[in-house]
């Protein structure tokens, strides 16, 4: 039995991840799927005139368990991932894109939820009523609901190809992610670097095979520590660059077309929606509204942080100097300046709080949560 078509029998209904097994979220999802067209054929061939709680309602409360799924399923390959569930991920993305522009250009469902929003201003509805009324009538508009029958076409094509590339996108970055190993065999190398820090880079060695060594990744708990407390500069700047080139090195993890291409593919959904750009279209549901708002606040923390930032710099460089350095200071010094910069003023560094936060205390509070969830 598919762990993921039944109610969870957990304390909170959490999901029994126990139970789950990679070859269960693909047939769920298909599952499921069916069941929501069920509920969304229910509220359109509904005889009675459209109203907030047979549509507008009735529609919120559709596909829950399948969104659920999906986010067990999303949330799992973006925290453990692998092959197997990268592969379903290619498989997934575009079955729920394909749906989703199923349910919001649906002329029937559509007709109904306007039906509901236009006459609005006579329903007395209130507070989150409102807001579900108006999110959801916007929601089919930014869909394509409203577009013709050829413009209807491409925003699908858009939308499917969208979500092919910005998950292809995130692949590539994780991958490239994954393949870069700083191997060290000298611990010459590893001066300045914490303790904890190079047993856990022992580890990490051990574990692929180069017992004796250390092994720094491009992950954040392995990449920030070296970068601040490492003394060898050449290494910090090895890190640094692999960094922030991820994806962008000409090979099979190579992001630049693929960037140009979901930069043309969300101008196309743009431009079909009768927006002027992408960030209009991104911003109208957002705090910031349009593109000019955040252009004017960036402007503004620019003018206000500007002194700062220089005064900082200032203070790094004279740090530098004081304590005998002759360099140009770059990207891959900053942090390392700075967490030494912190440790003379206050005393203070990063590392001094990891015996409040020990890996045992950790673990045995996740240990016993997961006890109580599931015995």
């Amino acid at each position: 039995m598919n762990p993921l078509l039944t109610v969870f029998d957990t304390p909170f209904e959490t999901p029994p991840f126990h139970l789950i097994k990679n070859e269960h979220f693909k047939p769920a999802i298909i599952s499921l799927i069916e069941s929501s067209r069920v509920e969304i054929d229910q509220i359109i061939s509904n005889a009675e005139p459209a109203s907030f709680h047979n549509t507008v309602e009735a529609l919120e409360g559709t596909g829950r368990r399948l969104d659920e799924v999906s986010e067990i399923f999303f949330n799992l390959n973006s925290a453990e991932t692998s092959d197997v569930l990268q592969q379903l991920a290619a498989e997934i993305s575009p079955i729920l894109t394909e749906f989703n522009n199923e349910i919001m250009q649906n002329p029937g469902l559509f007709a109904r939820v306007k039906s509901v929003y236009d006459q609005k201003e006579k329903l007395n509805l209130e507070g989150e009523s409102v807001m579900l009324l108006i999110k959801t009538y916007k929601g089919f508009i930014r869909s394509g609901a409203n577009l013709s029958g050829k413009d209807k076409d491409r925003f699908k094509e858009i939308s499917m190809e969208l979500s092919k590339s910005t998950l292809k996108f995130g692949e590539n970055v994780l991958a490239e992610t994954n393949s870069f190993q700083l191997i060290l065999a000298d611990e010459n190398d590893l001066v300045g670097i914490p303790t904890g820090i190079k047993d856990q880079a022992a580890a990490a060695a051990k574990e692929e095979g180069h017992e004796g060594k250390w092994l720094f990744s491009l992950h954040a708990p392995s990449y920030i520590p070296f970068v601040e407390y490492a003394d060898n500069r050449v290494l910090r700047e090895k890190m640094y660059r692999a960094y922030a080139s991820k994806c962008f090195q000409g090979n099979e993890y190579d992001n630049q077309e693929l960037v140009i291409q979901i930069v043309k593919l969300r101008a196309g959904l743009a431009s079909l929606l009768g927006y002027p750009t992408y960030a209009d279209y991104v911003l109208e549901e957002r705090m910031a509204e349009t593109p000019s708002k955040v252009y004017s606040f960036l402007n503004e923390m620019f003018d206000r942080s500007l002194l700062k930032a220089q005064n900082e710099v200032k203070e790094i460089r004279q740090f530098i100097s004081d304590k005998g350095g002759d360099i140009e200071l770059e990207k891959w010094d900053w942090a390392y300046y700075a967490q030494k910069l912190k440790k003379s003023k206050f005393d203070l560094n990063d590392e001094m709080l990891r015996p409040y936060f020990k890996l045992e205390y950790c673990l045995e509070g996740i240990f016993n949560i997961a006890k109580k969830l599931y015995g």
